[in-house]
């Protein structure tokens, strides 16, 4: 057999540990909101500790954590050095995930298994890479034993709050500063690039009155509609800038939460609202930001009444840049490209996706980096972030083949 092969063979003999693995992770709740995490991380650190694996345990300090809006995180790093010379290269995956939500017909938190699919919040984004990165690094070790380079483990719990203390800290830190890198993803593309995310919160004041004398009163609700109106006017704008990544069209805003007033029969005096802005890799976040400014300024200002106008605070909740590619990130991409094609029958393209994510990060401090893992063909597909998550056992399986074939080759 071939090196390659008897990586496969390895990985085939030790899939049934692989799945149990995977669902022992996904038995540890990590919702976020609230976002206590650091149990799951002590559970990981404990289940890979029987494969020799030592876990430097990262723990955030708990007042950044609070101030964060968040309860608890401890970051994982696993460094597995083979030689002085070479590459080292991370495997990223985070652990933190949205709450379960209504609709399911499988447990969250169960790991049950069905048709050759496993079920549970987070199966698929990204606990299944907890599972197919520490168990490529296992059949790497246990097969071609590189003499050259290094491996980490980077198992972080802040990407559904931007990365900033997840990757974002170790890297701020001076905790890690690999040579490449493979976040956890999909395994029918590499991708190479992702939109940007500017999240803000908008809040409208008028002036409470009775329902029975409205005129008394500045309706902030009308006030926040003729806000929202010129907003949403800017989609079709949008729609007019187009990428040139692949598998990246255009912009788009979303107003994703609304809440105000205070009884049926007052009128409100305060609405507020929170807005997503996906902004794709060409454009600038500051611009974006500015624009969407000035669209509100000018669309508050236009709202007058009788009893007077309205005010409004504009604040800025998240600003995630776009992933760009690197140019050092063709190792990556080739390996990958050349393995997945073989052993997932059809070709691997390499593109960007309208997804953001914590990846970012490394590229921000110059570690050229993809996104690749365990999942179906699309974020639809896998009902990451909905009800009944789940991935295919079958995707888990070659899509740890292709990523220890891949160290192999970055190793050797």
């Amino acid at each position: 057999m071939t090196d390659y092969a008897k990586l496969d063979a390895w990985i085939d003999a030790h899939f049934d540990e692989e799945v149990k693995f995977l669902q022992e992770m996904v038995r540890v709740p990590t919702d976020t909101p609230p976002g206590n995490n650091a149990p799951h991380a002590e559970r990981t650190a404990e289940l890979i500790a029987a494969w020799g694996f030592d876990a430097e345990k990262h723990a955030v300090p708990a007042q950044d954590v609070k101030d964060y809006g968040l309860e608890s995180i401890t970051n994982l790093i696993v460094r597995r050095k083979y030689g002085d010379a070479g590459r080292t290269v991370a495997l990223n995956a985070h652990g933190d995930v949205v709450p379960p939500g209504e609709g399911w017909t499988h447990d969250p938190y169960g790991g049950e298994i069905e048709n050759g699919q496993l079920f549970g919040r987070a199966a698929a984004v990204s606990k299944s890479d907890f599972a197919s990165f520490t168990f490529a690094v296992r059949a790497l070790e246990a097969v071609a034993r590189p003499t050259k380079g290094s491996v980490e483990l980077h198992f972080t719990y802040d990407e559904e709050f931007g990365g900033l203390l997840g990757p974002g800290w170790l890297l701020k830190k001076g905790l890690t500063k690999p040579d490449l890198m493979i976040a956890a993803g999909f395994s029918y593309e590499v991708v190479t690039a992702h939109n940007g995310c500017l999240q803000m919160e908008v809040t409208v004041h008028g002036k409470m009155a009775h329902a029975a004398i409205p005129a008394t009163g500045v309706d902030a609700l009308q006030g926040a509609v003729h806000i929202l109106n010129a907003l949403y006017a800017q989609n079709t704008r949008y729609q007019q800038v187009t990428s040139k990544v692949a598998g990246i069209t255009h912009p788009y805003l979303n107003v994703g939460r609304i809440e105000g007033g205070t009884n049926t029969n007052v009128v409100p005096g305060k609405v507020m609202f929170k807005l997503d802005r996906r902004m794709i890799p060409e454009e600038n976040p500051a611009e974006v930001e500015a624009d969407i400014r000035d669209v509100i300024a000018k669309a508050a200002a236009e709202f007058t009444t009788p009893a007077g106008g309205i005010s409004v605070e504009v604040k800025r909740l998240l600003l995630a840049n776009s992933m760009k590619p690197l140019a050092g990130n063709r190792p990556l991409v080739d390996a990958i490209q050349k393995h997945g094609a073989e052993l997932f029958g059809q070709p691997i393209p390499a593109m960007g996706t309208p997804l953001y994510t914590d990846v970012r990060l490394y590229g921000e401090a110059g570690i050229p980096g993809v996104i690749y893992g365990a999942g179906p063909r699309t974020v639809l597909e896998s009902h990451a972030k909905r009800n009944d998550e789940r991935i295919d056992l079958e995707d888990l399986r070659r899509a740890t083949q292709v990523i220890a074939r891949t160290l192999a080759d970055l190793l050797a």
